[in-house]
């Protein structure tokens, strides 16, 4: 059998597997004792203290044994989620987890679009495997933001306005600071208004900050901002940033080092190829996802769940990336994602403070990174053959008539 064959059989079946993986997770919502929600219970009870002054001292004790956890975002994302804390904990816990649902399936949706792909069965079908994958799965355990923040990027920065690109990545700055690097999308393509934009909208949430505690503005602009040791633990395997794999692959914590350093400029200069040619491209969904994995790299963390822009990826490598070097990459994701590796790695560490570990679990510890840096080779690649072959088609069709003068 084909495997358009298989794929036909496959998005026959497409709603009931969709179906059937909502209610098995929603069944795990009402029933899976261990399925705290952790970081949404952050989010919550902290946003209160936003009007105490001690949103930065406030720390959630209960299912952390090794790291209390603190709220590090900024002031604006805490009177984000204040209206949540009004709500009983039951009912924001299954309000979190329908809209982090609904985020993922437009994930998929937009994805599928950019990649040339409109057939609504593919969501369905897509959705409902992506449920279980790693990262997505880590997200809706934990209660994370990362599909609201993934589907707010990918909603927005597609836009035909130039407000709405800038306003939102500029509210998904000032929510989080990572999503910033979406920036640079604006600049590749020269979108300059957008840029405008998104440095007006997160300036706009900065002010607000400042107008509900000018205190708690100042602790974390100026005080809090780029302590990585605050987050978390730097060298645990949840930590798939560049700075986490070479602080386990050197034992220690590289910080903004020699090392980290060399780690950073091979990703700028694989993502100026991979931009380059995704530009040249018109590749709007490369583009988007060569720059969302640019700041996963760099970011001093980058936690498992962060990656749920594999999703976008493997949506560009399997519909739109025509070429061997796609497949294998593709094959490498499903691999890492499906593998559910990184829990693995958490759990055979010893804790999540010691960084020095066996050479094998530092190695299995790159999981994401390596894939992710395969990724941005592949963009370049690909994308770059793919220019070529059309110059090619363009020389044939009106060859230049060279004895002409």
């Amino acid at each position: 059998m084909g495997l358009r064959a298989l794929e036909g059989r496959a998005l026959a079946l497409a709603p009931w597997l969709f179906g059937l993986s909502m209610l098995g997770h929603l069944a795990m919502v009402a029933f899976q004792t261990k399925m705290t929600m952790v970081d949404l219970m952050v989010y919550r009870n902290a946003s209160p203290e936003l009007f105490t002054g001690l949103l930065y001292e406030w720390r959630l004790k209960e299912f952390s044994d090794q790291f209390a956890l603190p709220f590090t975002y900024p002031p604006f994302s805490a009177l984000v989620f204040v209206p949540l804390s009004w709500v009983p904990w039951g009912a924001a816990r299954w309000f979190w987890q329908l809209v982090s649902l609904a985020c993922l399936w437009f994930i998929t949706r937009k994805s599928l679009q950019l990649a040339g792909s409109a057939d609504p069965r593919r969501a369905l079908l897509w959705t409902g495997l992506f449920i279980w994958i790693e990262p997505v799965r880590t997200t809706l355990n934990y209660g994370q933001i990362n599909l609201v923040l993934a589907a707010l990027l990918l909603g927005t920065m597609v836009s035909a306005r130039s407000w709405a690109q800038g306003a939102g990545v500029g509210i998904a700055a000032g929510l989080k600071l990572t999503p910033a690097i979406s920036g640079l999308y604006f600049l590749v393509t020269r979108r300059y208004k957008a840029a405008v934009w998104s440095i007006a909208a997160f300036f706009g949430t900065v002010g607000l900050g400042y107008l509900i505690s000018p205190s708690l503005s100042n602790q974390y602009w100026f005080h809090l901002l780029g302590d990585a040791t605050r987050v978390g633990p730097v060298g645990s395997a949840i930590n798939q940033s560049l700075r986490g794999a070479l602080s386990r692959t050197f034992g220690y914590d590289v910080e903004t080092g020699p090392v980290f350093l060399a780690g950073v400029a091979v990703a700028v200069v694989l993502t100026g190829f991979a931009l380059h040619a995704a530009v040249k491209a018109r590749d709007t969904l490369a583009m988007i996802v060569t720059v969302q994995f640019l700041g996963l790299l760099v970011s001093p963390i980058s936690w498992s769940h962060h990656w749920v822009w594999a999703v976008p990826a493997l949506m560009w490598l399997v519909y739109r990336a025509e070429h061997r070097l796609a497949t294998i990459t593709a094959t490498a994701w499903i691999l890492a994602i499906g593998s559910y590796l990184i829990s693995f790695l958490l759990k055979v560490q010893p804790s999540i403070w010691i960084i020095p570990r066996p050479w094998y679990y530092a190695v299995l510890g790159w999981a994401y990174p390596a894939v992710g840096v395969l990724t941005l080779v592949t963009v370049a690649v690909v994308l770059r053959q793919a220019n070529q072959a059309e110059r090619s088609q363009e020389d044939v069709e009106h060859p230049v008539d060279l004895l002409r003068e």
